[in-house]
């Protein structure tokens, strides 16, 4: 309860207001703490600058005194709430924006290398237990994700959509839709495959469907009530006659969302640390290349080697590391948040256009990189793909 911290909070300069304000407590505070995170984080991507080995004092601090970061972390908190309102949460709100979008591309290449690896793995079963099985349990699983697609177009063009109007709905998910097309006939063209063996409909199929869904989180933002079903019931501050509609904080696009950000963090974890996509993805050197000195610290596990000596050089890269968890924490403020914002006046939360372009952008990048990893070996026929 913080008086004057937005109307409705209580009695504003003695004058009684009737203006629910729990909404905007809410998204401030969940602005708040993103600031936060992403203060912190940053604070060490700068510290961690040219750390290359575990000689350097600075390896000591990314490694250990977890009490005293966990302390500046909590500091950093609750400094943030002393911060004066003004015009932090309009400016912070497209800082957020700008590290969300950032975050989705990261998301975007780790779903098209599973997409890919997923395909390979299937295909080499098959090919090795000369089973059907596998190739009947690829067609089963792309037949769902298109048959999840269509479905979901058929929706969207239900709901967010009208005879008369809505044009920018109906132009964004004709043009993605045609783009979702153009990516799946691609991906099994005779010279396509001679190229990429590997190629196939399971990977268009699970980027058509993950298109379908930032299309719908986009649509889910157009801040026109007739074109937005969902616009009313996530904005109840507007007036008094609304505040019987609760600000609903976990949508359905916002559940997504965060499914997929935890599946995509669980898959980069327990990715074998040998993988060169993901070694050139968190900048890290090959583990087959990292045994350094006389190999003290390398431990023998099957077929595999962990290396945890840095006394010659990091595994990883400690700067890139914090700035991906920065991006995270935008990302994941926005999506608490469902990407509102107060509108000029301070008395209003609003879906701004802004991030309808941000999602429908990185939707349209998502597919132009998954149609680059499809035409690269035919374009540069010298470079190694494999």
């Amino acid at each position: 309860q913080l008086p004057g911290f937005c109307e409705g909070s209580g009695s504003v300069l003695g004058v009684q207001t009737h203006v629910d304000c729990s909404s905007f407590l809410g998204h401030k505070a969940v602005y708040r703490m993103g600031f936060s995170m992403a203060a912190f984080f940053f604070l060490f991507a700068v510290l961690m600058v040219c750390v290359r080995s575990s000689k350097d004092p600075r390896a000591a601090v990314q490694n250990g005194f977890w009490f005293f970061k966990f302390l500046a972390l909590v500091g950093i908190t609750v400094g943030a709430f002393y911060i004066p309102d003004g015009a932090f949460t309009s400016v912070w709100f497209y800082f957020g924006v700008v590290g969300s979008f950032l975050f989705i591309l990261i998301q975007l290449i780790l779903l098209i290398d599973f997409a890919h690896s997923w395909s390979q793995l299937w295909l080499r079963n098959a090919d090795e237990s000369n089973a059907k099985g596998w190739y009947a349990a690829l067609c089963v699983i792309t037949f769902i994700f298109y048959a999840l697609s269509i479905a979901g177009i058929v929706l969207l063009y239900v709901y967010y959509t009208k005879p008369e109007g809505c044009t920018e709905g109906k132009v964004l998910i004709s043009i993605n839709l045609i783009l979702c097309l153009i990516v799946s006939v691609v991906s099994i063209l005779p010279k396509i495959q001679d190229a990429q063996p590997h190629s196939g409909l399971l990977q268009a199929s699970l980027i058509t469907l993950y298109t379908i869904y930032v299309t719908w989180s986009a649509l889910a933002n157009v801040p026109t009530q007739t074109c937005n079903p969902t616009l009313l019931v996530r904005n109840s501050t507007g007036s008094a006659s609304a505040t019987q509609l609760l600000t609903t904080w976990w949508d359905a696009p916002s559940i997504v969302g965060l499914v997929i950000f935890i599946l995509c963090t669980l898959f980069i974890s327990v990715r074998s640390s040998d993988h060169p996509q993901v070694n050139k993805l968190m900048l890290t050197e090959e583990s087959t290349t990292g045994a350094r000195g006389d190999g003290a610290g390398a431990v023998e596990s099957g077929g595999h080697r962990a290396y945890d000596n840095e006394q010659d050089g990091v595994s990883y890269n400690y700067t890139f590391f914090h700035l991906c968890l920065l991006l995270a924490a935008l990302y994941i403020m926005m999506t608490l948040t469902n990407w509102y914002r107060p509108d000029e006046t301070l008395q209003e939360l609003r879906s701004p256009w802004a991030a309808v372009w941000v999602k429908i952008c990185s939707s349209w990048a998502g597919l132009l990189l998954y149609l680059w990893t499809l035409v690269a070996p035919l374009v540069l026929p010298d470079r190694d793909f494999s």
